[in-house]
């Protein structure tokens, strides 16, 4: 994450308490079955930062397509990225608020849903102190498994990734809604892809070649396994792949390969042998296709990859402030994205769908003037878009949704049950921007 800016102030209510948090009930209804779904992720930019953006000229081209359904109310948990991340695929943060790195193959560690123990953000010491009833933690990650209680997700968060006095609070959600900590089981979509004879792979962008096990960041040759000398280049490690955007990676069945059709070896990077456009132009793509552009590609940003890849020089949750060029590089990989699947055989075969979204508002603590349900605050609202192959006509819907919903859409779509808090009372399937 990277965030400046200012306060706000929000009041807040529970989301409804989940049904159930298992997955052994009946597929929830409402979306046409999906022979291949391709979900690209783009990073930590708003819904009125990229919505109209005339650096994202392809995006929004999309958007006025009538093929393509965009939701207007669609909005991220919370932060930072890889809660999210978490979300999108097990509709639970796991106890995990931060971006950190896991414990690779650690057996011994006892997991954030077990302890209750919350893995904060690894700032240091926060700025705010958490409440006293809250227990964290600033370490790697212990490979999730079994089950236990998540994290709580505040409509207002005061304490974590807030920086004083210029960054008090943190909208997740709308600002108004919040989460409570529920039971969670450990598992994500994949392993439910995996159970009911379906396949997936996460295909990570600058992804070295030699797969992803102990892997935290990569330019997609050197990595924290393969170091380079500082003075041959005079440069750090340009951190294009980072693990935080490859959620499947923390899970310790994923990380043993425990199961073979469900193990490290279902990520891959973009290029070469077994990667993403390969993969397409043979038209063997699996059921679910989790896709991540670099950091350099996915709007993110780096502070020492060049000009068009510097972090946005300032912001207030607007397009003001923005660095174009880093919208422009997200919007061209977007573009190559689509048009690969559009070519590949797999495309053309069965009822398929691509869906674009951004894990997070990452100004969400900044004054945004022209954010629609509380003009003087800026809320978790992201782009959602969903392109269907039926060539049905595509709406803009503003019904809520979130990342849970977006989970149960696709295990709808798959014939899957609903898992964690995809399962909540309230979640809605999107059947509104799937085709029919």
């Amino acid at each position: 994450m990277f965030k400046k800016a200012a306060a706000l102030g929000l009041g807040a209510f529970l989301l409804a308490a989940p049904m159930f948090a298992n997955d052994d009930g009946d597929a929830p209804k409402g979306i046409p079955h999906q022979d291949h779904v391709f979900l690209i992720m783009m990073e930590n930019h708003g819904y009125q930062q990229v919505f109209g953006n005339p650096n994202e000229p392809y995006l929004n081209s999309l958007i006025s397509n009538k093929n393509v359904s965009l939701a207007t109310n669609y909005f991220a948990i919370g932060h930072p990225s890889l809660t999210n991340y978490l979300e999108v695929v097990g509709g639970s943060n796991f106890g995990v608020r931060s971006d950190n790195s896991p414990s690779w193959h650690d057996k011994t560690c006892t997991t954030n849903i077990a302890s209750g123990i919350v893995n904060a953000d690894d700032f240091g010491a926060p700025a705010i102190l958490p409440p006293s009833t809250i227990k964290t933690e600033s370490s790697n990650v212990c490979p999730i498994a079994g089950s236990g209680k998540d994290a709580e997700t505040p409509a207002v968060d005061n304490w974590n990734e807030v920086a004083l006095p210029q960054f008090a609070f943190l909208a997740d959600i709308d600002g108004v809604k919040s989460v409570p900590s529920e039971y969670t089981q450990g598992k994500t979509i994949a392993d439910q892809l995996v159970r009911a004879g379906k396949s997936w792979k996460s295909y990570q962008e600058s992804l070295p070649g030699a797969g992803a096990d102990g892997v935290n960041n990569s330019d997609g040759f050197y990595s924290d396994l393969v170091p380079f000398t500082p003075s041959f280049t005079g440069e750090a490690l340009l951190k294009l792949y980072a693990v935080k955007h490859n959620p499947f990676a923390y899970f310790r069945d994923v990380q043993e390969g425990t199961n073979t059709e469900s193990s490290l070896k279902n990520m891959a990077g973009f290029e070469g042998a077994r990667g993403l456009f390969e993969d397409l132009a043979a038209g063997n793509v699996p059921n679910f296709s989790f896709i991540v552009p670099n950091q350099c590609n996915d709007q993110h940003g780096r502070g020492n990859g060049g000009p068009q890849c510097d972090f946005d020089p300032s912001t207030i949750g607007t397009q003001e402030g923005l660095n174009p060029a880093l919208i422009y590089l997200g919007d061209l990989a977007i573009r190559n994205l689509v048009m690969a699947i559009h070519d590949s055989p797999a495309w053309k075969e069965g009822h398929n769908s691509i869906v674009i979204v951004w894990d997070e508002n990452d100004y969400s603590g900044t004054p945004a003037a022209q954010d629609g349900l509380f003009p003087s605050q800026n809320q978790n609202r992201v782009v959602l878009t969903v392109e269907s192959n039926g060539g049905t006509d595509g709406v803009q819907s503003n019904t809520f949704y979130d990342s849970f919903s977006l989970l149960k859409s696709l295990e709808a779509g798959f014939g899957l049950p609903c898992l964690n808090h995809a399962c909540d009372n309230g979640v809605k399937v999107m059947s509104d921007l799937f085709a029919k």
